[in-house]
């Protein structure tokens, strides 16, 4: 496993002045992770979550992970936000974004839950017809409408395919002792496991919430925690400046306060579009409040640069990039054309990723000189032992990043805005007076 942070490409923007300007904000934000006093901190399990988890349950994740790989050749995990994309962001960070149709002994893995798109739905059905199933439903509280609306379609298809058999081939993460979902967990004799209370959906990838679907896909879950382990070792304590966390949450606040508005994740490896993902959600529900916080946006390179590439060349200049810089060479090497028709036999014999890599370095330099501030994590291999690292690194410097902006970094008040207006509109019991009102704002609107 190898991990590297840097800041090389920022000196322009960001010297030394300016983050000894922001030692002390820096140095308190730290502190108040660290003495578990500032707001949210009932929601710090996350912090020593890779060393102190529950081993009775980790073993059951195993073993009921080694069942579903036995019994079923389709494996459907229904969630949204959290509850979902750690997890698909995990499995497509380590075996690619083309896993369902490896044939190395996995079940093929679909998401859903996540949208309200009945076209969604119908193909997951039908990519299910004919294989052996199996279902986990992730939900707190079993009322989620995305997701449960999608577990009432797969728990009676279940039903319909397996009869009394169904219940052996659903697995619920829920709440441990409360709640829709662990009622009827409780009822039908589902086996389950827990959301631990004080980790929220956006930092429980390596809990249960992530941890079965990451197993079922055949991925080393006591590597990826290991990964986690080491990076909360390795990113505790020390000079502020000289650790990378502390030094990327800092460098954050001081190009908020420039002027920039948005931070871009760029990835060079299609692999970790669903870990830009999942990034998205963990800085956007954490900083996003109080009228504050940068905008996540997300590319990946070289793709994006061929649509995305000409705004952040020359176009308003409100963004960094942070980027996820994929190095491996593999000695897949591009092929010599006797015709040399496209002119490109000056790359004949050289490895793909050498040409990735100059892609990189070249587009670095651009966007720095059109003015658009770069720093860079450098991963030498995906290994489940690199996402836990990558992981952690991203979720402790948010929580620190949270704490220098004054804002709370583990509470998302404002996600409960769109629910209400939907279940009023949707007629649903005890939201009679609010449907009026929007009615009449739609009417109005015309």
């Amino acid at each position: 496993m190898a991990f590297k942070f840097t800041d090389k490409y920022l000196k322009s923007f960001v010297g030394d002045s300016d983050l000894s300007a922001v030692s002390d904000e820096l140095e308190s934000a730290v502190r108040t992770l660290e003495e578990r006093n500032g707001a949210g901190n009932d929601f710090l399990g996350w912090v020593d979550l890779p060393v102190d988890y529950d081993k009775d349950e980790f073993s059951r994740i195993k073993a009921a992970a080694k069942k579903i790989r036995e019994s079923c050749d389709v494996f459907v995990v229904i969630g949204i936000g959290g509850s979902y994309l750690g997890a698909r962001a995990a499995i497509e960070f380590v075996k690619g974004n083309s896993h369902n149709s490896f044939k190395d002994g996995s079940p093929e893995i679909y998401f859903v839950g996540n949208d309200i798109s009945s076209s969604h739905m119908r193909d997951v059905i039908k990519l299910c017809e004919g294989k052996d199933v199996c279902v986990n439903v992730i939900s707190k509280s079993g009322t989620t409408t995305e997701p449960a609306i999608a577990f009432r379609v797969f728990r009676d298809m279940l039903v319909e395919k397996y009869g009394e058999k169904a219940k052996d081939r659903i697995f619920a993460t829920t709440d441990k002792a409360r709640g829709a979902l662990r009622s009827q967990c409780d009822a039908f004799g589902y086996e389950t496991f827990v959301i631990p209370d004080d980790v929220g959906g956006r930092y429980s990838v390596l809990t249960a919430v992530g941890l079965l679907p990451i197993a079922v896909a055949g991925i080393d879950i006591d590597k990826m925690m290991g990964g986690a382990a080491k990076a909360r070792e390795e990113l505790a304590g020390g000079d502020i400046f000289t650790n990378p966390c502390y030094k990327y949450a800092a460098i954050r606040n001081i190009l908020y306060r420039q002027g920039k508005k948005i931070e871009i994740l760029v990835a060079n490896d299609p692999a970790l579009t669903m870990t830009c993902e999942w990034w998205k959600q963990l800085f956007g529900e954490s900083e996003g409040k109080d009228g504050r916080g940068l905008y996540p946006s997300s590319v990946i390179y070289s793709t994006d640069l061929h649509s995305m590439g000409q705004y952040i060349q020359q176009g308003s200049r409100t963004m960094f990039e942070t980027f996820i810089n994929v190095n491996i060479p593999d000695g897949f090497e591009i092929p010599y054309d006797s015709g040399n028709s496209d002119g490109l036999n000056f790359l004949a014999g050289k490895e793909m990723n050498y040409v990735n890599q100059k892609a990189f370095e070249g587009t670095v330099i651009a966007h720095t000189d059109g003015g658009v501030p770069n720093c860079a994590v450098e991963l030498t291999s995906r290994s489940a032992d690199d996402f836990g690292y990558l992981v952690y690194f991203f979720e402790k410097a948010v929580a620190v990043s949270g704490y220098m902006l004054g804002i709370n970094p583990f509470d998302q008040p404002g996600v409960e805005a769109y629910k209400k207006n939907m279940f009023a509109l949707l007629n649903k019991p005890g939201y009679e007076e609010e449907k009026k009102k929007l009615d009449k704002r739609i009417a109005d609107i015309g």
